[in-house]
C-alpha cells in the first residue's frame, strides 16, 4: 500500500487528536491543574500493585517506590506532585522520538513504506508478526519496527548516529541526558530475541545496513536514563506542534507531528493501545522502566515514572493517574460539545 493514497488531510485520526488544539475554550487553570495533580497522587501513593520488569536483570532491582507526575503546557508551565528527580531507563518510550527523527529526515512516507504503521495485534517483541506479512505490516512502536527505525536513521558511522539520536532526545527534553551503563549493559547481554528480530527484518528487506548495529544502537537508546520531569517536556514538545514549550526551539517539523501521535494512539501501550485510547483519547507511549508520557494536542504534555507494571508491561499507577488527571482537565481531544 502506498503512502500516498494517504494525504495529510486524509489522516482522519490525526485530524481527530488535534481537535483539541482547534477548541475555543480556555486551558485548564493553574489551580485546577495543580489540584487534579495533587488528588492524582494522593489516590495512587499507596498502590501496591503490579511489579517492576524482570526480564531484564538491572530493571528489576530499580526502587519500586518512585512515583512522580509532571505535566508541561504549551506556554512552557511546569506542573508536579511527587518525586521528579529520581530518574530511570527510558526504554520503549524512545522509540517515538527516533521515529519523529526518522520522519524528519526521510518523510513520513519513510516509515509508512517501510515497516507501516499498524498495530500488529501481537506482543511488543513477537517474531510470528514479523513472519506472518514478512515484516511488512508492522509499527515503530514495536521491537520489529523500533530497531528498523532505528536502523533507517541517516550517518556515516555509529558514533554518528548515535549522537544524533542522542541530541535529538536532548532537544525534546530541553536538557543533556546520559546513558544508564548498568541498564545498557545488562540490556545488551540479555538482548538476543532483539537481535533474531533485526536478523529477520534485515533478511524480509527492511534494515538495509548491519543488523547488529541497529540492535546495539536501539539497545543504547533505550538505556538513556530520564525523570518524569523530562519525560513532560518531551510530551509537551509534541503538544506544541513540535516546538519544545522550555527552550523555544522548533525540534522537530510541525508536519510531521500529527504522524508521530497517530502511531501513539494505535500503537503505544503494547496490548492494551485500544483500550487506553478509548478510556482516555490521548496517544500515549509507555516503557518497561516504569514511565508514560500522553499528549493532549494544543493542551498539555504528561508523564508519570511509577516502575511496577501491569501484565501488558505499563505502569499501573501511571496509567490510573494519567487518566484521572486528563479526565478532571478535560484533556480528551475526542470530547466535544456540539456547535450552539
Amino acid at each position: 500500500m502506498n503512502f500516498s493514497l494517504f494525504t495529510r488531510t486524509g489522516l482522519l485520526l490525526a485530524a481527530c487528536l488535534f481537535a483539541s488544539a482547534l477548541r475555543a475554550e480556555a486551558l485548564p487553570a493553574k489551580a485546577d491543574i495543580e489540584a487534579a495533580l495533587n488528588a492524582a497522587y494522593a489516590k495512587y501513593k499507596a498502590l501496591q500493585e503490579g511489579a517492576n520488569a524482570d526480564y531484564i536483570p538491572a530493571l528489576a532491582k530499580v526502587d519500586p517506590n518512585i512515583y512522580g507526575i509532571a505535566l508541561v503546557t504549551p506556554e512552557g508551565k511546569i506542573y508536579t506532585a511527587g518525586d521528579v528527580k529520581s530518574e530511570v531507563s527510558i526504554q520503549s518510550i524512545s522509540k517515538v522520538f527516533t521515529m519523529a527523527l526518522v520522519m524528519d529526515e526521510s518523510g513520513p512516507e519513510s516509515i509508512f513504506n517501510n515497516m507501516g504503521v499498524d498495530a500488529t495485534g501481537q506482543v511488543f517483541n513477537s517474531i510470528v508478526a514479523i513472519e506472518q506479512y514478512k515484516g511488512a505490516q508492522m509499527n515503530p512502536l514495536v521491537n520489529a519496527g523500533a530497531i528498523t527505525a532505528t536502523s533507517m536513521v541517516k550517518g556515516s558511522s555509529r558514533e554518528e548516529i548515535w549522537n544524533k539520536i542522542l541530541n535529538h532526545y536532548n532537544d525534546f527534553a530541553g536538557r543533556e541526558l546520559s546513558v544508564n551503563k548498568e541498564v545498557f549493559e545488562s540490556e545488551a547481554a540479555t538482548n538476543q530475541r532483539n537481535q533474531a528480530i533485526a536478523e529477520l527484518m534485515y533478511a524480509y528487506g527492511h534494515i538495509k545496513g548491519d543488523p547488529d548495529q541497529a540492535t546495539d544502537i536501539y539497545t543504547e537508546q533505550c538505556s538513556v536514563n530520564v525523570n518524569a520531569r523530562d519525560l513532560a517536556v518531551m510530551a509537551a514538545t509534541l503538544a506544541n506542534g513540535g516546538r519544545n514549550p522550555i527552550t523555544g526551539k522548533q525540534v522537530m517539523k510541525q508536519e510531521n507531528v500529527a504522524e508521530v501521535m497517530a502511531v501513539m494512539a494505535t500503537a503505544g501501550l503494547y496490548d492494551d493501545s485500544g483500550q487506553w485510547l478509548y478510556l482516555t483519547g490521548l496517544p500515549a507511549k509507555s516503557g518497561v522502566g516504569g514511565g508514560i508520557i500522553a499528549v493532549s494536542p494544543g493542551r498539555f504534555g504528561i508523564a508519570v515514572i511509577s516502575p511496577p507494571l501491569d501484565a501488558a508491561g505499563n505502569s499501573v499507577r501511571a496509567q490510573k493517574a494519567i487518566a484521572d488527571i486528563s479526565n478532571a482537565l478535560g484533556g480528551n481531544p475526542y470530547e466535544v460539545a456540539p456547535v450552539k
